[in-house]
């Protein structure tokens, strides 16, 4: 289908490519070297952060940090149910036990109110998802971890230059990572970042990272590691990409108007949260809730769509329905929101790099179906 709209179109400039060049003229091409420096700095800088460590992808900035913490059989981590299955991954491999968190009907974050009363003596992190262009509600959540001294783990992988109040997303918590993928604000193709104000915690990930040599004997090995480093080709991709950060942004938030205005009329459809009071959308994603009232759910509308030539993409499947914890004993719960959202939850193509023509066909098409099922 030679019209197809894809969900993404990552958007890559001459600038991009120039400094990419640049970096392999100069025979930096490892996951060492001054382009790797130079992006840890930006990027941390960006995020009011002291330091910055590049990793290869955004799940692997999770496993890092959750061995770093050293997680012990049994301890517990609450997270939301509703988000990727990253965030689960090395919670499970290192024996802890997940807490699942139900999502907000409106922001589809995490409901902060009912962190509390999952604490127990077992708790040793709270890992805080930013979902799809709007923040957690942190002042809340930091200060019930105070209370705790529970440490908060902030999962930015979804909103790079999303401001919280007067903050930006990566800064809060004791540690904040990110993810590079090609659908993000910043891409790198795959890459990932780790960002702390801890100088301990960031030199053991940044050892972790790096196979777990050492300083004085390289090929000695004290602990087990990953090879996880960015190479400095993505490095300087990275870099040229945040100078312009601002700019990304704007364009996200200037398409997903042009999308409120086409749908906004459409019955029987929930549309993303504008704002709240304590941040704005920037539209990572444009997403959309059918209500049970549509007649369908998700799947059934994004093959309709598709078979029309526009991409979707369903929105994350909660993690305590993922038939993998079958392997771990996990106890069942029911999180009604996250399962309404797993089921009846999409979201359509917003790509950077997308022609006016593109958007304007994706409203055509999207408007079209969307009006033609519901009630």
């Amino acid at each position: 289908m030679t019209d197809y709209i894809p969900v993404n179109i990552p958007e890559i400039t001459s600038a991009d490519i120039d400094y990419v060049t640049k970096s392999m003229k100069e025979t930096w091409v490892s996951g060492e070297g001054e382009y790797v420096v130079e992006f840890e700095d930006t990027f941390s800088k960006v995020c009011n952060r002291k330091f910055g460590i590049a990793v290869s992808n955004g799940t692997v900035a999770i496993d890092l940090v959750i061995e770093a913490l050293d997680l012990q059989p049994g301890d517990e981590v609450i997270l939301p149910s509703f988000t990727i299955v990253s965030c689960l991954n090395q919670i499970l491999r290192r024996g802890a036990v997940p807490v699942f968190v139900d999502a907000l009907p409106d922001t589809w974050n995490m409901d902060v109110a009912s962190v509390e009363s999952m604490i127990t003596p077992r708790t040793r992190a709270i890992m805080a998802v930013h979902i799809y262009g709007l923040p957690v509600d942190m002042d809340p959540l930091l200060e019930i971890a105070a209370r705790h001294n529970v440490p908060v783990i902030e999962d930015a992988a979804e909103a790079h230059g999303l401001m919280y109040r007067d903050r930006i997303a990566g800064s809060m918590g004791l540690v904040s990572t990110f993810s590079f993928y090609a659908n993000k604000n910043i891409t790198t193709g795959e890459g990932g970042m780790i960002v702390t104000d801890d100088s301990d915690l960031a030199e053991k990930i940044r050892t972790l990272k790096n196979l777990s040599f050492i300083p004085e004997r390289r090929f000695l090995h004290e602990n087990l590691g990953w090879n996880s480093r960015l190479s400095s080709m993505q490095c300087a991709l990275g870099t040229s990409q945040t100078a312009r950060l601002g700019s990304i942004i704007e364009k996200r938030i200037n398409l997903a108007e042009i999308y409120r205005n086409a749908f906004s009329e459409i019955p029987d459809i929930l549309l993303p949260v504008d704002s709240t009071p304590y941040s704005r959308n920037n539209y990572w994603v444009f997403g959309m809730v059918l209500q049970e009232s549509f007649g369908m759910n998700a799947q059934s509308l994004m093959e309709i769509l598709h078979q029309k030539g526009v991409g979707t993409r369903p929105f994350f499947y909660p993690l305590h329905k993922q038939p993998v914890l079958e392997k771990f004993a996990h106890k069942k719960t029911s999180l009604p929101v996250s399962e309404k959202l797993g089921e009846f939850g999409f979201y359509i193509p917003n790509g950077l790099a997308m022609k006016e023509e593109q958007v304007s066909r994706v409203v055509e098409v999207v408007s079209q179906v969307l009006s033609k099922n519901a009630s």
